[in-house]
């Protein structure tokens, strides 16, 4: 089996991963908690009440495990390497995936920032084929844009040599 790839993330983006999760976790756990405590309340029902209380732990236990558990674990899983023929990409915490995108494949190489990458200095970097896009999250905005760079001018000079 291949060695895993080399290059990794910045740090940051484990703190990119943790706000993004917390707005997603509170905006569910509000959709859901918040109704049934109003619901709760109105009827005075205990089946209700119960089902608030479990959406209310379940929210609890989602923040553990997505802001605190699962951030380290992804970012040291986390795993890409350019080369001269091919970007590979490993991932996965459970499902482990590997990518290998060979570079006369590639037809697009860009870079991203959201609000919250921006304000960490992160951005990412997106490598389109045919096939679809990979993603290579959380690199310094220096650090993308040099990888982008690189990619697009491998993804020209395979193109050439066919």
């Amino acid at each position: 089996m291949r060695p895993m790839p080399t290059s990794v993330l910045d740090p940051r983006i484990k703190k990119v991963w943790r706000i993004n999760d917390a707005i997603w976790i509170t905006i569910a756990a509000l959709c859901v908690v918040l109704p049934l405590g109003i619901a709760a309340l109105a009827t005075e029902d205990s089946l209700v009440f119960l089902l608030a209380v479990i959406a209310a732990i379940a929210a609890v236990a989602l923040y553990v495990l997505c802001l605190g558990v699962l951030p380290p674990i992804r970012y040291q899983r986390w795993r890409y390497q350019l080369t001269e023929d091919y970007l590979e990409i490993a991932l996965g915490i459970v499902w482990r995936k590997r990518f290998i995108i060979p570079f006369i494949r590639v037809q697009n190489t860009d870079t991203r920032q959201g609000p919250i990458m921006r304000a960490f200095g992160l951005a990412s970097v997106t490598v389109a084929t045919a096939a679809g896009e990979h993603v290579i999250p959380g690199l310094d905005v220096a650090q993308a844009e040099a990888v982008r760079d690189k990619a697009a001018e491998l993804a020209r000079l395979a193109r050439e040599d066919v």
